[in-house]
């Protein structure tokens, strides 16, 4: 399969996406419960990505440096710290372990 052709289907499926997105009833998008859902759905979808991207290298799992950072974001999050003191906190652990040679 040419990659050209993974491209168009790609842009094919997100039109529809969209699409389809349009064409729901305007009362069903008023409802709490999809509303509840709408408003989750980006939080879980990122939660998700930074799991994949921190646990994993390609097939399998793995607990590294990112896995420190993680944590330090998280508690840095716990504490309420802003948003770029948390990015700042999960950097600089994970540049600290990795020069420890974790």
């Amino acid at each position: 399969m040419s990659i050209w052709i993974a491209i168009a289907a790609t842009a094919v499926g997100c039109y529809l996406v969209k699409l389809v997105g349009l064409l729901v009833p305007a009362h069903t998008l008023e409802r709490p419960l999809v509303q509840r859902l709408a408003a989750l759905l980006p939080v879980a979808l990122l939660a998700a990505l930074t799991a994949q991207q921190t646990f994993s290298t390609g097939q399998s799992l793995v607990v590294d440096a990112r896995a420190t950072g993680l944590g330090a974001a998280a508690l840095a999050l716990l504490l309420r710290a802003p948003f770029l003191v948390i990015v700042g906190a999960a950097v600089a652990v994970t540049a600290g372990v990795r020069a420890l040679g974790g």
